[in-house]
């Protein structure tokens, strides 16, 4: 689940959640940077880790991730629902002015997920959003960033479809929770590994 701040990602991955294991299907929700010790430190220290540095902090949790929670999980035969991902370091990591091939490079070796939705929002509506909630980071400070990160999202959309990955774009403008999770939920349930436990043992 990626998409510029105030787009509703992590509201949306929980309810999603939710509805999948009230569906029977056994989910994992997680998030980018991770909760581990090394996940804390990028995502608290935007203010101190720039450029490249904090594109290699961000990476290295991501792969440690990986390896010792989110493909246990996949192997298990849970959905993994993770907000935020590799396009979220394809735009943070280009608004802070690091190459996008050095940024591809770096994350080239990252599993790809079976499904990317990509949440979208009027700038304006997004802004006014992360000013009620609060601002996580230097990235989102006031409507002139959250123009600039929905412009390099498109770009990443872009180059997304390039490399043949499967995406789901979605406006949360006006559209309400429950609507996107049923679109989501159509879009998802046939690409999960295993049939529901229910399914299972029939």
């Amino acid at each position: 689940m990626d998409g510029p701040a105030g787009t509703g990602k992590t509201t949306l991955t929980h309810a999603l959640a939710n509805r999948l294991t009230r569906d029977g299907y056994a989910v994992h929700p997680t998030t980018q940077p991770s909760r581990t010790q090394l996940g804390e430190i990028a995502r608290h220290g935007t203010d101190t880790y720039r450029g490249y540095e904090l594109a290699c902090l961000v990476a290295a949790d991501r792969y440690h991730q990986l390896r010792t929670e989110i493909q246990p999980h996949r192997t298990a035969g849970h959905i993994v629902l993770c907000d935020r991902y590799v396009a979220s370091s394809y735009v943070l990591q280009t608004m802070d002015d690091v190459p996008p091939v050095f940024i591809h490079t770096l994350n080239a070796a990252a599993d790809r997920p079976d499904l990317t939705i990509i949440l979208t929002a009027d700038p304006a509506v997004a802004a006014a959003r992360v000013r009620r909630r609060g601002a996580h980071s230097r990235f989102h400070t006031d409507l002139t960033s959250s123009r600039t990160e929905a412009a390099i999202y498109r770009d990443a959309i872009i180059y997304l479809k390039a490399e043949g990955q499967a995406l789901l774009t979605l406006d949360t403008t006006r559209a309400s929770t429950h609507q996107l999770v049923e679109v989501i939920t159509r879009t998802l349930t046939p690409l999960a590994r295993l049939p529901r436990p229910e399914q299972a043992t029939a």
